[in-house]
């Protein structure tokens, strides 16, 4: 099984926690969308953006409709992005974490308050990235890889890679790629159902752990799940949910 096929698993083990975190996440970059720009969508491409990968990523409408309520009513309230990286207790462990955050003191000290219950280290930035490559992901159900590759080419979409895996076809693309590849499959497939349409960061290699290794870990990222400020944690650990 290739990388991309690991993406597509990962995907879809989602629980109702894990669901509810999405629609936090996708909620907290609609609102930002909304308060750095216009709140209508149709005046504002970001915002429309976000919300179209809302919809695939099947958050509710109403969950959309109040992020961007929110983001007219919240003057005051403003989010900044922020990546932090770090090492898990070994076994070569790595991870990305991703946050919006109004508060950057508050952030840090609980993201330090995880990492030093599961026994990991945070790094400086750029410590972890480098092994990592920042690629726009598609899932979708289909196995024909001509018909995909053709239509893509077809509309200028730079492919990193196409795999599919029992029945399942993960696409990689540059990020700022994306959402036209996103028309492309829409296009091809009028009824598609998106599994995974997310840019993420893919790591190069990746490593399986044990023992208490690998329950650290896992405490690790249980807990950074807890953390309202984290938006996407990415790790090369492919064994957790075994």
């Amino acid at each position: 099984m290739g990388r991309h096929f690991e993406v597509r698993a990962a995907a879809m083990q989602k629980t109702a926690n894990q669901k509810a975190k999405v629609y936090s996440r996708y909620s907290k970059e609609i609102l930002v969308a909304a308060k750095n720009g216009d709140p209508n969508p149709d005046m504002n491409q970001t915002l429309k953006k976000a919300i179209e990968r809302a919809k695939a990523n099947n958050v509710p409408a109403d969950v959309i409709k109040r992020a961007i309520e929110k983001a007219k009513s919240s003057a005051d309230e403003n989010f900044s992005s922020a990546r932090y990286e770090g090492f898990g207790s070994g076994g070569g462990s790595t991870i990305i974490i991703d946050c919006l955050t109004d508060n950057a003191n508050r952030t840090i000290a609980n993201l330090r308050a995880c990492f030093n219950k599961s026994h990991a280290k945070l790094g400086v930035g750029g410590s972890v990235s480098f092994g990592y490559e920042h690629l726009g992901v598609i899932v979708i159900q289909y196995d024909d890889e001509e018909a995909m590759m053709d239509a893509m080419i077809e509309n200028d979409i730079d492919l990193n890679d196409i795999e599919i895996e029992e029945g399942y076809m993960t696409i990689t693309v540059e990020p700022n790629q994306l959402d036209d590849a996103k028309a492309v499959v829409e296009k091809l497939i009028p009824d598609v159902k998106f599994i995974v349409l997310e840019d993420k960061m893919v790591p190069n290699e990746t490593v399986e752990l044990e023992g208490e290794d690998k329950d650290l870990f896992k405490r690790l990222v249980t807990l950074l799940d807890d953390v309202d400020d984290v938006q996407n944690v990415y790790h090369n650990v492919t064994n957790l949910d075994n």
